[in-house]
């Protein structure tokens, strides 16, 4: 009896040291994951602090964080977490809008907190949602009553009950039914199975979003508020930034793209290890990825952004990527040495095009150059590297291609879908087609105007110029043509006018030397609109753009696209005009000439009259506020609105002369033949001068 007792006793202590011993370690692990969230919140208030003296600081409107702000900032993240009016109710836009005019005094004393409890509330809500959404996949939808979706959300009110918010999401889940059945001869059991992977998507990125992704977005609605083109760029997507402008990354070489909640292999790029190894193919699933040592992380229903950052690496380490082969559908294990890849499809490129070849007709060489972007390699120029990546330097290279290869009678600069990139090389590249002057405007905080002037002498080419560009030509792209339209130095082809972007931004380390007590860490960059470029005409770009000499016919001319169609853009001013000496290359009578002889053969080309008809759907579309979801009505607008050929959107575009990172420098297509013909017109109305000669300097 005394041995049970003693027995117990022992059993009993023993259990209560295990009490005693997990009740440490929960409070241990609960103390770090405290620590560590105080550390986050800590590091976040500091950041948040920083963010807002650089904006006040740096900011070309040099507006305060005021009430104002305040309000745009409460409406403009509520925009950013739920765009479409699905998720959250009106009591929940009632109970965040008594911080309307708190948001300032908070974010200036570093507190955030609204970021995240804005988002939690959103979550919440988004659960509720996605819940419902399974349920509504599943039920009988009568696909004959007449009802519509509406699918502009500027013109949609809050939903005020769960009631109404299910009703819409009804909708939203019977069109995507609709839609994926009509698309491709899809049974509504695979439709159903499909629509559950969206909706399971939508709801793991959501629990998925790291506080860094939420400050973030929280930080970037801040900069919107002051203009569209400032934002707060974390670590991660600073990285993504480096990458875009150096053209250069380490990883494998493969691009990938989301499907369903996988991700595919869309691409092998040229010389990377994934093509040397050989095994990866188009259309393979990457469905796991893992490190030379561990386990594999799941990556199906992952966003894209997160699958990258686990395949990039530093060049020499391994990477191992679970695959399910497009061929047999069979899962594979390949192992990557990881390397560092060059971008050739975003650099400059060019061609030279046999005008008889092409459009036969009196032989004339005409020398294209792509230019995706004005890109600059600044950590390897400030390390001295003496073959860093930039733009100026490949144009020049191109230049020098043309020259070496028997010249060239005329040289196309094609912009379009340019973005813009670094200042510096916008000036640089504009250098090489005119000897000495002012080549761009910038006006400081101050107001204070400096111009910034052709340092480089002489001129690589002098012949006659074409600058190609679009709606989505922006930035640096449009101090380019800018430049020539005002040095009369060629003429500009294309939509009817530029993006209309006129505004500098300068990417800066958020950072400050005077805050001695926050250790230093990587707090991601701010992406700060800082100055206002003008050209030498003395005219803004910003919200106008460069308008066009010749105007060929284009979808992107009747979307929303442009700096006008912005939130919170800056309006279009002007300055006095720059000292500079115009050229003799453009005159009106050559221009009149130039338009009338395109619109004539315009009007005469059978492609460009179904482009036309193209236009007139795509409008009738666009102001649409709802769609149908009576399959019988539906199919009848799918039909109206079929394209010829029944090609989609994206090659309809291709078509208007918007090439691919895969197709051919300069297709061979009728918006592309057409900009060729008015080159051609153009140095037939220049010659016996001095300028329409081969060039072969």
């Amino acid at each position: 009896m005394l041995h049970w007792i003693r027995s117990l006793k022992a059993k009993t202590a023993s259990r209560a040291a295990i009490t005693l011993t997990i009740t440490m370690m929960l409070l241990v692990a609960s103390t770090i994951f405290a620590n560590q969230l105080s550390l986050t919140r800590s590091s976040d208030e500091a950041t948040a602090k920083l963010v807002c003296d650089m904006i006040g600081r740096y900011h070309i409107s040099q507006h305060e964080i005021d009430d104002t702000m305040s309000a745009r900032l409460l409406d403009e993240y509520v925009k950013q977490l739920d765009p479409q009016k699905m998720s959250l109710l009106q009591e929940d836009i009632d109970g965040l809008a008594k911080y309307r005019t708190e948001l300032d005094d908070l974010l200036l004393a570093g507190n955030v907190e609204f970021a995240y409890r804005a988002y939690d509330l959103y979550s919440s809500r988004l659960k509720e949602r996605v819940v419902e959404a399974h349920r509504l996949i599943d039920i009988d939808h009568d696909f004959t009553i007449d009802e519509d979706l509406v699918v502009d959300s500027d013109t949609l009110p809050w939903s005020r009950t769960q009631e109404e918010a299910s009703d819409r999401l009804r909708k939203r889940v019977k069109y995507e039914l609709l839609s994926l059945i009509l698309d491709g001869d899809t049974s509504l059991e695979d439709a159903r199975e499909r629509v559950h992977r969206r909706y399971r998507t939508i709801r793991t990125e959501s629990r998925r979003m790291t506080s860094t992704e939420k400050l973030e977005k929280y930080l970037s609605s801040l900069t919107h508020c002051f203009d569209p083109h400032s934002s707060y760029m974390s670590p991660d997507t600073l990285d993504d930034f480096r990458i875009v402008m150096e053209l250069s990354l380490e990883g494998i070489g493969a691009a990938l793209r989301p499907d369903d909640g996988y991700t595919i292999v869309a691409q092998i790029v040229a010389g990377g290890a994934a093509e040397k190894d050989g095994r990866l193919k188009v259309g393979d699933k990457i469905i796991g990825v893992g490190q030379e040592d561990g386990d594999f992380v799941d990556i199906i229903e992952m966003k894209l952004k997160r699958v990258v950052r686990y395949i990039r690496g530093e060049k020499g380490t391994k990477v191992r990527l679970q695959v399910k082969t497009a061929a047999t559908g069979e899962t594979e294990v390949y192992e990557l040495t990881r390397q560092t890849i060059e971008l050739k499809s975003s650099e400059v490129k060019g061609e030279i095009i046999q005008s008889d070849e092409r459009l036969g007709g009196q032989p004339m060489r005409i020398g294209v150059i792509n230019v995706p972007s004005f890109y600059r390699d600044f950590r390897g120029e400030q390390r001295g590297l003496d073959d860093f990546k930039s733009t100026s330097r490949d144009v020049r290279r191109v230049l020098h291609d043309f020259r070496d290869d028997g010249g060239v009678d005329l040289i196309v600069v094609d912009l379009r879908m340019n973005g813009g990139g670094a200042l510096s090389e916008a000036i640089e590249v504009s250098g090489l087609f005119i000897d000495e002057g002012p080549v761009v405007q910038v006006k400081e905080q101050d107001g204070d105007v400096r111009s910034h002037v052709d340092k480089d002498e002489g001129v690589e080419y002098t012949g006659p110029l074409v600058v190609v560009c679009n709606r989505l030509s922006a930035s640096a792209s449009e101090i380019f043509a800018g430049v020539i339209k005002d040095y009369r130095r060629g003429i500009i082809v294309g939509d009817r006018t530029t993006h209309g972007k006129g505004t500098v931004q300068n990417v800066m380390p958020v950072s400050r030397h005077m805050f001695r007590l926050i250790p230093r860490q990587e707090r991601g960059a701010l992406k700060l609109t800082i100055n206002q470029f003008y050209r030498v005409n003395g005219d803004s770009t910003q919200n106008r753009g460069v308008e066009s000499d010749v105007v060929l016919p284009s979808l992107f001319d009747h979307m929303d696209l442009g700096e006008s169609f912005l939130e919170n853009a800056l309006a279009f001013d002007q300055i006095k005009p720059a000292e500079f000496t115009p050229l003799s290359m453009v005159r009106p009578q050559i221009v009149s000439n130039l338009r009338e002889s395109s619109r004539r053969r315009v009007a005469e080309n059978k492609d460009f009259q179904d482009l036309a008809k193209e236009i007139e759907k795509y409008l009738g579309r666009k102001n649409r506020k709802a769609v149908s979801l009576n399959r019988a009505v539906l199919v009848k607008e799918r039909e109206s609105d079929k394209k010829q050929d029944d090609k989609s959107d994206e090659e309809k575009l291709a078509d208007d002369g918007l090439a691919g990172l895969d197709a051919p420098i300069f297709p061979d297509n009728f918006y592309n033949n057409e900009i060729l013909q008015v080159s051609l017109d153009y140095i037939a109305s220049l010659k016996g001068s001095t300028t329409a000669r081969r060039e072969t300097r």
